[in-house]
């Protein structure tokens, strides 16, 4: 039986800043801000999900 690789993501995240941060252009402003919108949105897509799932 083959080794599942298991999910390092943290609870309530979709796509981590850390994955995120590889497919963006270097960031010139404020890094943090960007991180944390970034976050914001993450969550409200994750949260989304689970209101699809368990709602219907």
């Amino acid at each position: 039986m083959a080794e599942q690789e298991q999910s390092k993501r943290a609870p309530g995240v979709c796509i981590p800043w850390e994955e995120k941060l590889k497919e963006l252009p270097p960031i010139k402003g404020d890094s943090e801000l960007v991180k944390r919108v970034w976050e914001d949105v993450d969550g409200l897509g994750y949260v989304y999900i689970w209101h699809c799932l368990v709602s219907f």
